[in-house]
């Protein structure tokens, strides 16, 4: 793994502002994916993965692919590592029975009807292991290089998320929107037009690639997730970004990388150079019940 990262306090404990969040908290654990040269053996965005030697490589046999269709060789395509994460580096992951090990992979081309690439999900026990696929097939064209990330280790950090602003009941979405509020608690909220974008950028949910947590909605209103096969009302598993900061919310770029945060040279807030659907997030939901159960994805 990279060295550390160190999220900063938020600037308000906002559950003791407003107790009904209190009950509302997830943990979530940040990757923040940093250049580097990870091996099978480490948990990485866009690097190598342990896969078996004598398992068939993914390949994505939908023909619905996006604006490129018509510009490539039909045909089944390559699969793309997009990361791995270990329960060691990650104990937020819940794996089934003996998993040790988080792949996923996706199909560097959008497809219809919405526009993203499908993903693949894969448990397995690093232990099993024991020959490794040396040279995985790579796909024969790519919708645009956002979709192919570069390889990244990661620095895994445990936070804690409170729900996005649109996830809440109205009524506290109005006493977050009442500047009253928070300055009868001392805190100062400089949202001065709209204060409850203090809270929606800088004290729920966090930026960036990370396991768990609260969906990072704005794209869409919130959109429940439900297991095709049982019903239950999926959680999120995996946010893959376009990005860990904006102007909006520089409050989440580490301590470790303020430096050249502020410098703005090259692209320091996004490293795997990953582009989902031209600047979105994908989320993957998973099946609390079974994780034998297929999962899904949105964009955001």
């Amino acid at each position: 793994m990279n060295d550390i990262r160190t999220t900063p306090p938020r600037p308000a404990d906002v559950a003791t502002v407003f107790p009904q969040l209190a009950p509302l908290a997830r943990p979530a654990t940040r990757l923040h994916p940093r250049p580097g040269s990870p091996s099978p053996h480490d948990s990485s965005v866009g690097g190598p993965l342990l896969w078996p030697a004598d398992e068939p490589w993914p390949y994505c046999e939908d023909e619905s692919h996006g604006a490129l269709a018509d510009e490539w060789n039909e045909g089944p395509v390559a699969m793309v590592p997009v990361v791995q994460l270990y329960v060691r580096d990650v104990p937020l992951l819940r794996p089934p029975g003996q998993a040790d090990l988080l792949q996923v992979l996706w199909c560097p081309f959008e497809h219809e009807p919405d526009y993203k690439p499908p993903t693949a999900l894969f448990w397995r026990s690093a232990a099993e292991v024991t020959d490794i696929l040396a040279a995985p097939p790579e796909p024969s064209a790519v919708e645009y290089d956002g979709y192919v990330p570069e390889p990244c280790v990661v620095a895994p950090e445990q936070i804690t998320e409170y729900p996005n602003y649109l996830d809440l009941r109205r009524e506290l979405q109005q006493q977050l929107d009442d500047r009253s509020r928070w300055q009868a608690a001392g805190v100062d909220n400089h949202y001065a037009l709209a204060p409850h974008e203090f809270y929606w950028c800088e004290l729920s949910v966090a930026p960036g690639w990370k396991v768990g947590g609260w969906p990072p909605w704005g794209l869409t209103d919130p959109v429940a997730r439900f297991c095709a096969a049982c019903g239950v009302g999926m959680v999120p598993l995996l946010t893959v970004a376009s990005g860990e900061w904006d102007s909006s919310n520089h409050g989440w770029v580490p301590y470790e990388d303020q430096h050249l945060a502020a410098l703005g040279t090259g692209d320091v807030a996004n490293p795997p150079a990953v582009q989902v659907s031209r600047g979105n997030h994908l989320q993957l939901y998973v099946c609390p019940e079974s994780p034998d159960h297929p999962h899904t994805d949105l964009i955001q």
